[in-house]
């Protein structure tokens, strides 16, 4: 199963969300959604992006590495450091 970021083009604040992504060896499983292509996700993300999920579980930004990799562990993802 992958990670989902929700994003759109131009957002620094997702440039940056998905750095840490990188940073945590992950961005390989990263499937990024453009929000301006669908018009549902616009209006439930437009405010709060970037935004992670997995399963069932959002991530909202703010978030710093250490809360990445905690968030993944507590939700199941198979995260090896």
């Amino acid at each position: 199963m992958q990670l989902t970021l929700f994003s759109t083009q131009g957002c620094h604040l997702c440039d940056d969300a998905y750095d840490l992504l990188v940073t945590a060896g992950v961005s390989q499983q990263v499937n990024l959604v453009d929000i301006a292509d669908d018009d549902e996700l616009s209006l439930r993300y437009g405010v709060t992006i970037p935004v992670l999920s997995y399963r069932d579980a959002q991530l909202n930004w703010p978030f710093t590495l250490n809360e990445l990799i905690q968030w993944l562990q507590n939700n199941g993802f198979d995260y090896h450091q």
